[in-house]
């Protein structure tokens, strides 16, 4: 596309003329052809490196300040560069989500659980090709690969969706951050349905307070309904979270609740939970009463599976359809992960990062658990320091032994943050030791634990990667647990 035809498009005046071939914000990832967005960030601007990506091939840029350009390079100048990035984006790939089903998931938890489920259902149930979206991984058919980010940025973003729909995609299920709403990343993307989960204390380094978070979680529903009818529309809120009630006056949509422990449009009755999963009889609102049986345990993730099932009864699937496609829903990576060596005491590697998510999962392990609790558990650096000392009183409350460790401590000292978490667990009498390698802290869990507890390890779940200040290393939770577990002498696949 024409620079020129690119910056009319979207009512921008174009300083020069030449054939664009992509979209790029990082430097180091600029292809011959490229327009450059210079993108000022939170620790560097992009407008620094303008010359460097005019060296790696890009042939035009996109910047706020015209200094920043070099010489005889084409340009396009903007008040914001972050806001024109995701309009110039999703005029480039041809506004793809026109042409696709878009269901956002947002909330503290719960987001990529419920959009595997979601599309467990759409494909299995109603016969939908449906491209996943989120934290673990992006999936499209039977191709799958990683991003950096839980919601990409807005020109990966828009060429991962038109990706989606010329693969023949009908429908998107996509996990949408906070972040992502905030920075303008889904500027652009016509959602069709919103699911909200819940909103508990995360990300308070970012937004200014909670209610900055909430503002930024409602954009999603004040958007609903944008571009063109692709299928039903409706806000879907999970009745047993005290924000979804505020969500009602952010949306022209229908609204669709779902929940355990209130009344709800789509609900769950007779729950039971055990390790290996979740049974519960669904109400739906055409009266229909359904026996589900879930492969994932906790009640939080009954919640998520009637948050997915909502979306079904938008496409008029019946509960014995969406019930079936759950039963064939194994698991996500890293969320509820048993680890099973045929070992006499349970591993489970969770995600768990947050006070209500490590609450979910600690309940949902005492539910079923007939001896102690033991948890792994480190807080990543450079995050919100204010849930430390509250995971801490959590974990205090509900485990039997804390082993406090690291997780990605980034720019920090790890022992400064794992004795902020520490000041929870004292707090609340809770017994805990410190060990700060995380591979011995498994060890010395595994160690402690006698026939029936469970070792929980939480935090990182799916990540394969410590961040420290200036180096990553390569772990896996996952990995750890089993090589320490063959150390014991268990034979592990």
């Amino acid at each position: 596309m024409k620079l020129s035809e690119l910056a009319s498009g979207v009512g921008i005046w174009a300083h020069g003329d030449v054939e664009v071939l992509g979209i790029t914000y990082d430097s180091r990832r600029t292809r011959a052809g490229d327009l450059f967005c210079a993108i000022p960030g939170f620790r560097t601007d992009g407008h620094r490196y303008v010359e460097d990506a005019r060296r790696r091939g890009a042939v035009a840029c996109l910047v706020e300040r015209e200094e920043a350009v070099p010489a005889g390079m084409p340009y396009l100048q903007v008040p914001s560069a972050r806001v024109s990035t995701a309009r110039v984006a999703a005029h480039f790939f041809g506004c793809p989500s026109r042409n696709l089903w878009m269901v956002g998931v947002t909330g503290t938890n719960g987001k990529t659980t419920t959009t595997h489920l979601i599309r467990t259902i759409l494909e299995q149930a109603a016969g939908l090709p449906t491209g996943l979206m989120g934290t673990v991984h992006t999936v499209m058919g039977s191709n799958e690969w990683h991003e950096d980010r839980t919601t990409p940025e807005a020109p990966d973003l828009q060429a991962t969706l038109r990706q989606m729909s010329d693969f023949g995609m009908r429908a998107v299920a996509m996990e949408v951050s906070s972040h992502a709403l905030a920075l303008h990343r889904v500027d652009y993307v016509h959602y069709d349905v919103g699911v909200f989960t819940n909103l508990t204390q995360d990300h308070l380094d970012f937004h200014r307070d909670f209610e900055d978070y909430f503002a930024a979680k409602a954009q999603l529903f004040e958007r609903l309904g944008e571009g063109p009818e692709k299928g039903p529309r409706a806000a879907i809120l999970n009745a047993d979270d005290a924000w979804a009630g505020r969500l009602v006056g952010y949306t022209r949509m229908p609204i669709l609740t779902y929940g355990i422990a209130q009344r709800a449009d789509v609900r769950a009755v007779d729950v039971r939970i055990d390790r290996f999963g979740a049974d519960f009889t669904v109400l739906l609102p055409d009266g229909s009463k359904t026996p589900v049986h879930l492969k994932l345990s906790g009640r939080y993730n009954v919640s998520n599976a009637l948050a997915a099932m909502a979306v079904g009864h938008l496409r008029d699937l019946s509960g014995p359809a969406m019930a079936a496609a759950l039963a064939q829903q194994t698991g996500v990576a890293g969320r509820f992960e048993l680890i099973d060596c045929g070992q006499p005491f349970g591993v489970v590697v969770d995600y768990a990062h947050t006070p209500d998510g490590m609450e979910n999962v600690l309940k949902a392990i005492r539910e079923f658990v007939k001896g102690r609790v033991i948890l792994v558990f480190g807080a990543g650096g450079d995050r919100d320091q204010g849930k430390r000392p509250q995971m801490g009183q959590v974990a205090g409350r509900l485990t039997d032994l804390f082993v406090v460790t690291t997780d990605n401590p980034r720019g920090e000292d790890p022992a400064d943050i794992a004795a902020q978490v520490e000041e929870g667990i004292r707090a609340v009498g809770g017994q805990y030791m410190r060990e700060m390698d995380r591979r011995l802290a498994i060890r010395h869990a595994f160690a402690a634990a006698r026939p029936e507890d469970l070792v929980l390890i939480a935090g990182k779940g799916h990540e394969n990667y410590q961040i420290y200040r200036d180096h990553t290393e390569y772990f896996d939770d996952r990995e750890e647990a089993r090589a320490a577990l063959r150390e014991r002498g268990f034979s592990c696949p």
